[in-house]
This record gives C-alpha cells, sequence and structure tokens, in this order.
C-alpha cells in the first residue's frame, strides 16, 4: 500500500508513475487527496472539540469549589453540546478513514524508475540469455507424452482424484519432484538462508497483508467456513511471519527459504498454453523471501535473480531473463524479472520465476518496521522469488533431455534423485 503522506506530496508523480502500469490514477488519486483533506479538517474539529471541553471541565471544577454553582452548571451544559459534537466528528472520522482504506488499497504499487514502457509481455525486455533455443528434434514429444510413455506423470488419475490441473506424479516422476525440491533447499541453505516450513493456508488479515487481497481474490481457494483461504505461494505465509514486527537494522538483510504446495484457481485458463504442468492448479515451489533496508533492496534483487539463474545453469536449461514492462507487472511489484526456460518440444519459452522487489508497498500493510543505528523507526522493504517453480522446470526436464533411449538426469540432481535415466 502506497504511503498517504507519499501520495499527497508527491501526487503528479504518483499520477504519472501509475501510468507506466496502464492505472489510470487520475480520479482515484484525486478523491486520496480529498479525503485526507476531509480527514485532516475532522480530526483538527475533533480535536480543538476534546480540548475545549477539557479546558471547561477544569474550570467547572473550579467554579463548584468556590461555590458558584448555576456557573457551573451552565458551563456542564456547554461541555454536553461539546461533547455530542466531538462524537459526531468522531464517527464521521471513521467513516473518513474506512473509505480512504477501502481505496488505497486498490492503488497498485509505483513502478521503480528502470521499468520499462509497455502494455503486454512482448514488451518486457531481455537482459540475460544463456544457452541454446535449439528446436526440437524430429522424434521429440511434448512432456505429457513422455508423462504417459514412461508412467511418471498420470493426468487422467490426478483428474479422477480432484480435477484437471491436479496431476499424480508416480515412480520416478514423483522421486524427480522430491529430487528437484531438495537441491532447491540445499542450494538456498548454502546461499545463507533459513529454511521454514509454513501453513499451507492463511487468514484474510495475511493474504490482504502481501497484496493477494482483494486484488487475486478470484484467483485463491477460500475455504468458507473457516475464512481461510489456500495460499497461491509461500511468499504470504512467509512474508507474513514479520506482520507487525519491529526489527533493528543489523538483523537486515532476514532471508528465509520454503519449499510448499501452492494453490491457485487460474480462472480464465484454456487452450495449449495449459496443457500438461504448463498450468496447474496445484503445483510444488520453493520460494525465496527477504527482508531488506531500503537502501539495499535493489542490490538484493540482482543477488536474488543471480540465485535463480544460477540454478538453471546447474539444471543445463537454455534460460533467459526478461525486465517486465509496466503493462506486465503485478499489482504489488515496484520491478519484476521473469526468468524462461526453452522448452524444445513445445518450442516455446515457458516462464519458471519470478523475482519481485515490492519496496515498502507489503512493509506499509504488514506494519514491518525497523530501527536504524540512530533509533529511528523505518519501513523495510521486501523481496520475494521462485526458486524455483516446479511444473515447468519438470516439463523442460523431460523435453530437453529426452533421448532415443529414456530421459537423461542432469548430473546436479542425481545425488537427490538417486536414478541418471528415466526409461
Amino acid at each position: 500500500m502506497l504511503s498517504l503522506n507519499f501520495i499527497r506530496e508527491n501526487t503528479q508523480e504518483v499520477i504519472d508513475r501509475l501510468s507506466i502500469k496502464n492505472f489510470n490514477g487520475v480520479e482515484i488519486i484525486a478523491r486520496i487527496v480529498e479525503l485526507d483533506n476531509q480527514r485532516r479538517e475532522t480530526q483538527k474539529k475533533l480535536d480543538d472539540s476534546q480540548s475545549q471541553s477539557n479546558i471547561l471541565a477544569k474550570e467547572i471544577g473550579t467554579l463548584f469549589q468556590a461555590g458558584k454553582i448555576a456557573e457551573a452548571n451552565r458551563l456542564k451544559e456547554t461541555t454536553g453540546e461539546l461533547k455530542a459534537q466531538a462524537k459526531e466528528f468522531d464517527l464521521a472520522l471513521e467513516n473518513i478513514k474506512i473509505e480512504l482504506e477501502e481505496i488505497l488499497i486498490r492503488v497498485p504499487n509505483l513502478p521503480h524508475a528502470s521499468v520499462p514502457l509497455g502494455k503486454t509481455p512482448e514488451d518486457n525486455i531481455i537482459v540475460a540469455a544463456e544457452g541454446e533455443a535449439k528446436p526440437a528434434a524430429a522424434s521429440s514429444v511434448p512432456h505429457w507424452d513422455l508423462a504417459t510413455r514412461y508412467d511418471i506423470i498420470d493426468f487422467n488419475t490426478g483428474n479422477k482424484i480432484t480435477g484437471a490441473g491436479f496431476p499424480l506424479y508416480k515412480g520416478k516422476g514423483a522421486r524427480l519432484q522430491r529430487a528437484l525440491i531438495n537441491f532447491f533447499l540445499e542450494e538456498a541453505l548454502k546461499a545463507g538462508y533459513t529454511e521454514v516450513q509454513p501453513p499451507y493456508l492463511v487468514n484474510a488479515a495475511s493474504a490482504y497483508a502481501t497484496g493477494q487481497l482483494p486484488d487475486k481474490d478470484a484467483q485463491m481457494y477460500h475455504a468458507g467456513l473457516d475464512d481461510l483461504y489456500l495460499i497461491p505461494t509461500a511468499e504470504v505465509p512467509v512474508t507474513n511471519i514479520y506482520r507487525d514486527t519491529i526489527l533493528k537494522s543489523q538483523d537486515l538483510p532476514v532471508k528465509n527459504v520454503a519449499y510448499s504446495a501452492c494453490f491457485r484457481r487460474e480462472a480464465g485458463s484454456y487452450g495449449k498454453d495449459v496443457r500438461g504442468l504448463n498450468r496447474l492448479h496445484q503445483f510444488d515451489k520453493v520460494e525465496i523471501v527477504q527482508i531488506s533496508h531500503p537502501d539495499q533492496s535493489y542490490k538484493i534483487l540482482e543477488e536474488m535473480r543471480n540465485h535463480v539463474t544460477g540454478l538453471l545453469r546447474k539444471l543445463e536449461l537454455p534460460f533467459r531473463a526478461l525486465k517486465l514492462c509496466g503493462g506486465d507487472m503485478s499489482f504489488t511489484s515496484a520491478l519484476t524479472y521473469d526468468m524462461e526456460v526453452w522448452s524444445s518440444a513445445q518450442a516455446r519459452w515457458l516462464e519458471v520465476s519470478s523475482v519481485s522487489n515490492f519496496e515498502s508497498f507489503q512493509s506499509n500493510r504488514l506494519k514491518l518496521r525497523f530501527k536504524d543505528e540512530t533509533g529511528k523507526m523505518q519501513t523495510a522493504h521486501t523481496l520475494n522469488g521462485s526458486a524455483l517453480a516446479l511444473p515447468r522446470i519438470m516439463a523442460a526436464l523431460l523435453e530437453n533431455n529426452q533421448t532415443k533411449d529414456g530421459i537423461r538426469i542432469p548430473g546436479v540432481l542425481v545425488p537427490y534423485a538417486g536414478f541418471e535415466e528415466i526409461n
């Protein structure tokens, strides 16, 4: 959530920067400024009324002590009027604050100055690339056919048990999943992250704090009876560890890694781009989260991007990193890099990670602060990244490593998987 003070002091800048995200903020920002003025005026009236009432209360006490009962009673009538007036001001102030909060939470984060202009993924900028995007051999087949051929992923049984988008991993498919999870976790531990194992359900306050609510309400599975949400990513519970928390500057950066299943409704998704493992309702992911000093967050963002590309390099997958344009960025992000791997059999790039800096946007909702060396309170920056999401990594590994005899397992995964080939 954007700071109200920042909006008030930089109104035109906010409108201009929101336009980079293709968000027309003219009316909503004007309404925020109008409500903030009303809030300040009403607060002053309330304070003045309460102050005057307090002054009169002291005078009344003095008059009673002096035996001036009639004068004291007249002032008591005045204080009664002032209290009634204050009650009206207080109610009006509460209504203004509620409307202000409801509008503020619908304003996206401001994009960083380096975010490129654009409306669609075609406007994203490639900032790094490694490996060759080779065309598939004539005998190559997509991963959904390989999964059936080697009996490692059963889409039909998953559909029977739950529905489309909930695959059943079997045999070496399940073991390869576990190997990837362990590999990603171990690499994060080597990079200084502390592992946590979060809940898979969160309350509305947690989903609100990281920006999933109200923006992504339709994409989340909701357990209505208990008013809990299945997590779309471990970012939500892990970041909320620090909700309503005051850290010390020497504690920063805080680095956490978590494995979790993730649940997304993906309403409206259809077509060839969602076939097989390309888009699922339930999938596994290892997430890295950092809480940072504001002065260090963009340096840390680059470190996180390098961590993810390092994983892809070790998996021997051709990859590229893209800086997202304004129109392709998330509601909460100030700057995002997407990492994509080449799918040879599908002849296209598959997104496998997003690494984002949210600056203070989430922290304002989280009320996450830290004390600097002088004891001054500051708002921390939050960052997160997929390191990595498994389904499309699995798809690319199967497709890119298929041979006439089976599917070769990258050497870095063999100690975790316990086998070198799927056949």
